[in-house]
């Protein structure tokens, strides 16, 4: 070594720019690194000559000599406004003492603004209360309603670090151009529909055949949907019969295995589907949606079938009680009618309305009030990648007023959506609905000894225990008693932006636990952060990515009919089925924009995007939460090969980190 740096150790200093737009920058940018001992480097600028430093996604690597210190305790960092780009966002800093090979992570994901000298700590974690720095976002991210009622939503035009970045391969428009090339033969060339087999020759000719376009007509498959389809918290025990539901014993006792009505009730082998929150929605001028009730019953092989459907709230004669002893294509209008509401309901509320919307408030308020180091940020942050800015391209193209893809290929209409979704914000509250185990346990569908074919609720709650057990470990690091819960400040920002009402500025959310309006116990933040976690991945797998499997062919999940629904249980005929069916245009549109929302673009479950956690020890509970998903995908892949069919949207190994496909 030469005499002139003896006594001098090496640093190798990597910078990692993010890869948002305008992450890139021409500044001037310098360090001073700290030592415990009080000792520090000279400022250094950071610069390679002949080279394009701090550009959009790179890792630059740069060389720094001075006099050692014995520990790394933390570093200054700061840029001016020199060149045209002048933002810049730093994912992470890594020093590398060559000398001794210890590394030292400083994770930032943060934009530096310039002329501010910012202090980093190794690992950037800590609760506020031990935190030198507070969140600097609550300009950036701000909330937003659209329309009173409605969930709070982001501000537009969204922050930068919200926006796609520019290899990022899902673009809803690209992809229905895509696929709608596909589609320009069978525009050409297919005529008014003539027979059901008519409808089903679409997919010979080179277009998708979905999963269930063989079985959409069995009552088995029909009862499937209620279990293992797109919409599968919405089935509950039925205790009764409902009073304005004209189901009688004489009507249904044939399809009861030679059971009672009242026996089978007790036994819990009866299940209702009731969408009464449809009634007087707006539709288009020329559709219907009913508010249909259904019941179902489990036969002894632990099949559910249904066995009664009333399309309408009230008991009136003109308002029948379909059965499936009704003639074939009878009773085929009433499944559809009713899954024409069940769909409009899993479109407004159960996927793309009112979760992905609710979602996106809760992820603003994250950013609003808790800082970058926070611990609850860094486990929450991997699953909420870019659900902003898939959010916001949804509501350009999907159901922006008047003009949105969906009012294109759904029965009803803007204002119908955005209806459907303000009644379900009333009846929303996170501690049962948005908390599985409780919702199942609400519905009275908990208990695995009943519908032995609930694939989702046994997927789903396998995966919710491991997400506890995962959030448990990882809050244990860093609240060691629930005092550390009620001393942290941060914590009780995010839970009062949550409660408190649009109006005044919040999310007003319902059933946020806490205890006199506090976050007060670990036990509280484990349950709001299993919620997030779960319904970001696992809960919007569910919903999403069966889609074009259900709505591709529309006799088997229709988002569209026409004509009115039935007031009698007259026989039909299949022309009649054929009638009421959406045009091949409106077909092929539902098609190729639901083969835009099923695919899949991102990492699975665990496989972050971006990894914010460099805690060791946080480090080892994520390594062992990996093991726990790959452990429990195995189990689910031995399940569905004796599943018929199989249910592949909860293997850990499909489900995608956040709502970002």
């Amino acid at each position: 070594r030469s005499s002139l740096f003896a006594g001098f150790y090496n640093y190798n200093v990597y910078v990692q720019t993010g890869d948002h737009p305008r992450a890139g920058t021409d500044a001037h940018v310098y360090i001073v690194m700290h030592g415990q001992d009080g000792g520090k480097s000279p400022e250094t600028k950071l610069a390679v000559l002949f080279r394009d430093n701090f550009d959009r996604g790179n890792l630059d690597k740069f060389k720094i000599k001075f006099q050692p210190f014995s520990v790394l305790d933390h570093i200054e960092l700061w840029r001016d406004t020199a060149g045209f780009r002048r933002d810049w966002f730093v994912e992470t800093i890594m020093i590398v003492n060559k000398e001794t090979r210890i590394k030292t992570v400083f994770p930032i994901f943060r934009w530096i603004r310039p002329n501010y000298r910012y202090k980093f700590y190794p690992l950037d974690i800590s609760l506020p209360q031990h935190d030198k720095a507070g969140t600097e976002k609550r300009e950036t991210y701000q909330l937003h309603v659209r329309m009173p009622g409605l969930p709070a939503q982001a501000r537009t035009p969204l922050p930068i670090d919200e926006q796609f970045p520019a290899d990022h391969s899902w673009d809803i428009i690209k992809q229905r151009t895509r696929n709608s090339v596909t589609s320009k033969f069978v525009r050409l060339t297919t005529s008014n529909w003539r027979s059901m087999d008519d409808v089903h020759n679409v997919f010979t000719r080179g277009l998708l055949e979905p999963s269930d376009l063989n079985r959409w007509n069995d009552d088995k498959a029909f009862g499937l949907q209620r279990l293992a389809g797109v919409n599968n918290s919405w089935i509950r025990v039925c205790k009764r019969i409902p009073n304005n539901f004209g189901v009688t014993e004489e009507m249904v006792a044939r399809f009861l295995d030679g059971c009672s009505l009242t026996r089978t009730l007790s036994d819990r082998r009866v299940f209702i589907v009731d969408h009464s929150i449809l009634q007087n929605i707006s539709t288009h001028d020329d559709c219907h949606v009913c508010a249909p009730m259904a019941l179902f019953f489990e036969k002894s092989d632990g099949v559910l079938i249904p066995i009664a459907i009333q399309l309408f709230q009230d008991i009136a004669d003109d308002n029948p009680v379909f059965l499936p002893s009704d003639s074939h294509f009878t009773w085929t209008l009433a499944k559809m009618w009713f899954n024409n509401a069940d769909a409009s309901i899993h479109l407004a509320v159960s996927h793309l309305g009112f979760m992905h919307s609710n979602m996106e408030g809760i992820i603003v308020a994250i950013h609003r009030q808790l800082s970058q180091s926070h611990p609850v940020f860094k486990l929450l942050a991997p699953h909420f990648h870019l659900a902003v800015a898939v959010n916001q391209r949804l509501s350009e193209k999907l159901h922006a007023s008047g003009s949105g893809w969906l009012e294109e290929i759904m029965s009803i209409n803007s204002e119908g959506f955005d209806e459907l979704v303000r009644r379900h914000k009333t009846m929303w509250r996170m501690d049962i609905e948005g908390t599985l185990p409780a919702d199942l346990r609400t519905r009275g569908v908990a208990d695995t000894d009943i519908l032995s074919q609930y694939y989702f609720r046994d997927d789903a709650l396998a995966l919710w225990e491991l997400i506890e057990v995962y959030v448990t470990r990882y809050l244990k690091l860093y609240y060691t008693s629930d005092e550390d819960v009620a001393e942290d400040w941060e914590l009780q920002a995010w839970r009062t932006e949550m409660v408190t009402s649009e109006v005044e500025g919040g999310l007003g959310l319902q059933g946020v636990p806490g205890d006199s309006d506090l976050f007060k116990k670990r036990s509280q933040i484990t349950q709001v952060c299993c919620f997030i976690i779960y319904t970001c991945s696992a809960g919007h797998a569910a919903t999403c990515f069966k889609q074009y499997d259900e709505y591709a062919f529309p006799p088997n999940y229709p988002t569209r009919l026409s004509g009115e629904p039935p007031r009698h249980k007259a026989a039909v005929l299949e022309q009649d089925v054929l009638d009421v069916l959406p045009g091949k245009t409106t077909m092929l549109d539902t098609m190729m924009i639901m083969k835009c929302l099923s695919e899949k673009h991102t990492k699975p479950l665990g496989d972050f995007e971006t990894n914010y956690v460099f805690d060791p020890k946080a480090v080892k509970v994520v390594k062992d939460f990996k093991e726990d998903l790959k452990a429990l995908s195995a189990t689910i892949k031995s399940k569905n090969r004796l599943r018929s069919p199989p249910y592949l949207y909860l293997d850990p190994s499909e489900i995608p980190n956040s709502m970002c496909p």
